[in-house]
């Protein structure tokens, strides 16, 4: 049975670095796009970062040059190191796992809260 499991939240103050860890198990890592979304209250689950096996990586705007996605397919881990850290990036950020030939995720861990604030 597929699990993603995501670790690394918490309060960090305004500038501020995290990073997230989602350990995969139940699935063939190296045949899904691994990714990182993110939901903040009343407001729909949004795209934050994805990474192929191949190492490509694609972001969202609002990320890009703060944060970096990375995966280590020994560990079957995908991580999110997030930097510069604004309060707008407070959110319940989600892994995913998506099968290479899939439009949509297959998987999602149960989220883990990232809350910036002073």
């Amino acid at each position: 049975q597929a699990q993603l499991v995501e670790s690394g939240g918490g309060l960090v103050q305004p500038g501020g670095s995290l990073r997230l860890s989602c350990k995969a198990s139940g699935i063939m890592f190296s045949m899904y796009v691994m990714g990182w979304y993110r939901q903040a209250p009343g407001k729909q689950r949004d795209l934050v970062a994805t990474i192929s096996n191949g190492g490509t990586t694609n972001y969202a705007d609002s990320v890009k040059g703060r944060f970096t996605i990375s995966r280590d397919n020994a560990k079957n881990t995908v991580y999110l190191q997030m930097n510069s850290l604004k309060p707008e990036d407070t959110a319940v950020y989600f892994c995913s796992a998506r099968f290479i030939s899939q439009g949509t995720p297959n998987y999602w861990g149960q989220g883990t809260q990232v809350t910036v604030s002073s």
